[in-house]
């Protein structure tokens, strides 16, 4: 009887709204499972992983659930800039397969924090939303200090200027907090996308001084 349901609801919601997939624009034959299309999440699934563990700089280990094209870059954009915040079950869940071994034995996960101004513009962090479906407590450790220009378009030794000092422990990291999640921790940094891995490598240095004695980090695309 669900089945009916759900089934009779899609073809009404296909003929009165006629919505159209957040990646593709083509149009939803079952809107009622999510603003993006079956098609674009099999070409996501199908696309053959982006993984490194090469340890970079105050990162340990490093890894991207996929490349940074194609639908996948299309669902990161809806997600992101569209507030499609329903997309952060699978894009997390994607996340949690691909990283599934850096996650295992770690004490917590770090969003990568936005500045408070752009925070407010967008109404949402999007590394908050993806930790969230990562199975380990998340620890808000860290805040962004000042605001940095955009990095799209910037090269890699200015995007490692944009963000340097960029970054502290923040307000909220309670002492105790500090010294049960952090000191001597193993860490998982998050953010929907690396590209020259400078904020990455940025946050990483910042709970290294704290403490921490593992940072790992863990992405849902890799652009190149």
């Amino acid at each position: 009887m669900n089945r009916v349901w759900i089934d009779a609801s899609d073809a009404l919601l296909a003929v009165l709204l006629a919505p159209q997939c957040a990646a593709c624009a083509s149009p939803l034959s079952r809107p009622t499972r999510g603003p993006v299309c079956e098609a674009c999440w099999t070409e996501v699934r199908c696309a053959p992983p982006a993984v490194s563990t090469t340890p970079t700089g105050s990162i340990d280990q490093w890894r991207a659930a996929g490349r940074y094209a194609g639908a996948l870059r299309a669902i990161i954009h809806a997600f992101k800039y569209d507030g499609r915040r329903t997309l952060a079950v699978k894009l997390g869940t994607m996340m949690r397969t691909s990283g599934r071994d850096l996650l295992a034995d770690a004490d917590g996960v770090v969003p990568v924090p936005l500045h408070r101004w752009r925070r407010l513009i967008r109404g949402f962090n999007q590394a908050e939303d993806l930790a969230a479906h990562l199975e380990r407590p998340i620890v808000h450790a860290l805040r962004r200090k000042r605001a940095t220009a955009p990095q799209t378009g910037l090269t890699a030794p200015a995007r490692h200027r944009n963000v340097r000092d960029a970054f502290t422990l923040s307000w909220r990291l309670s002492r105790h907090a500090r010294r049960t999640m952090l000191e001597d921790r193993i860490v998982v940094l998050i953010d929907d996308v690396r590209t020259t891995g400078a904020t990455l490598e940025a946050c990483a240095g910042v709970l290294k001084e704290a403490g921490a004695r593992e940072v790992r980090a863990l992405t849902l695309g890799l652009a190149e």
